[in-house]
């Protein structure tokens, strides 16, 4: 089986707030939530859950706090 590509244009963009990323994010309905999966961004600042392959990117000028 394949999954398509989904186009950064098409990933649900983050704040530093939103840190640390997780999928099933909180705009997801419940009866579709899979188990929580904590995001690692790749080079390109995408990243894609592994159950249900929504991409996530950071907002441009997005800064990421730090503890």
């Amino acid at each position: 089986m394949t999954h398509a590509t989904t186009p950064a244009s098409a990933a649900v963009e983050l704040d530093g707030k939103d840190l640390p990323a997780h999928c099933p994010n909180p705009a997801m309905t419940l009866w579709s939530s899979h188990p929580r999966v904590f995001l690692e961004f790749n080079k390109d600042g995408i990243a894609k859950c592994p159950y249900c392959g929504t991409a996530y990117k950071m907002k441009p000028g997005a800064v990421a706090a730090h503890h």
